[in-house]
């Protein structure tokens, strides 16, 4: 088991103003940052991250959802980090995410849900490695 999940604030919530609230969120829930970047996705950039998706009916939408403006990037380190976060964040569909959680709050539909937070142990350093070179995490 890591220590450290990955997330990303997705352009919903960054075009929103979202970006400070949900940060603050994460910090108060004993998360630290151990890596952050405020950069905006390729198309092919958006592809690459969501490859896993590729044969799904929704890959091209969320290529566009995701390449559609800014995001932030971020490693974070907690005690059972990958499943705390999801907790914290909540359900995919904010409709059914608990009271308190991050979609819960800020997300407005299963497609524009605010957060990405990895959901494995190994997809978490895949992930962090997509954005994070060595040198950038502390």
């Amino acid at each position: 088991m890591s220590n450290r999940t990955f997330t990303m604030i997705k352009p919903d919530a960054t075009s929103k103003g979202y970006t400070g609230a949900i940060l603050q969120q994460i910090l108060e829930a004993g998360f630290t940052i151990k890596a952050m970047k405020w950069t905006r996705l390729t198309t092919e950039q958006a592809g690459l991250f969501y490859d896993i998706h590729r044969e799904r009916p929704f890959f091209g939408e969320l290529v566009d959802f995701m390449s559609s403006g800014p995001i932030v990037a971020a490693i974070l380190e907690k005690e059972n980090a990958v499943a705390d976060f999801r907790k914290l964040i909540g359900a995919t569909n904010p409709a059914q995410a608990e009271e308190g959680t991050i979609r819960k709050r800020f997300a407005a539909s299963v497609g524009e849900n605010a957060v990405h937070g990895s959901d494995s142990d190994e997809n978490a350093v895949i992930e962090g490695n997509f954005f994070f070179s060595q040198l950038e995490r502390f």
